[in-house]
Order: C-alpha cells, then structure tokens, then sequence
C-alpha cells in the first residue's frame, strides 16, 4: 500500500478515501532569441572561452561555482485545503512577511 502525506502540513492522507492533489512545477531558464549584431561579429569568442577556462583552472576545485540545473522538475502531493491555499497563492506572496520601516 502507497503511504501519502500532504507535503505542505504533513496530513495523512494513505486511507482510500482521503482526497488528494497532485502539484507538479517545472522551472527551466528563458530564452529569448538574441540579435546578432556588428560588436558580437567582432568579438573572438574563441579567446573569451579561453580566457573564462584560464580563470576557472586558477580558481581551483575548492572555489567551483555551484551552477543550478537547467531544468527542474517538482512534485507535490496536497491535501485539499493545502491545495485550496496553493490556488489562491500559487507564489506565496501572502505568507511573506511584510516588513513596515519607517522614515527616518
């Protein structure tokens, strides 16, 4: 039998008749089609892939950048009124908390 429990506020939700949805996001990097223009066919783009591999071999393994992944994809599993919350604010926007500085 497959265990389920509400990512959001931990519900079980395993017995036959519990009611569940399933979220699922995918972020993924835009791409916008570039312009060529006359300064981009004047660059060396040879010697800058040069340059950017000099500097990375420098920099040594303990300063490797961490890149994120491309493409992610997610999965949750909620409970109704944890999908209720996620519909009318997807982004969690009404959960940040809004700070009030004054002027000084």
């Amino acid at each position: 039998m497959m265990h389920f429990s509400c990512d959001l506020c931990g519900k079980d939700m395993t017995p036959a008749n519990a009611q569940r949805y399933v979220v699922k996001l995918e972020a993924f990097a835009a791409h916008d089609p570039a312009q060529i223009t006359e300064d981009d066919l004047d660059v060396d783009h040879v010697e800058e892939m040069a340059e950017t591999l000099n500097a990375l071999e420098e920099a040594g393994a303990e300063d490797e950048m961490e890149l994120a992944p491309a493409r992610k994809s997610m999965r949750f599993d909620l409970c109704p009124i944890c999908y209720g919350k996620f519909l009318s604010d997807p982004l969690g926007r009404e959960t940040v908390p809004k700070f009030d500085f004054s002027e000084n």
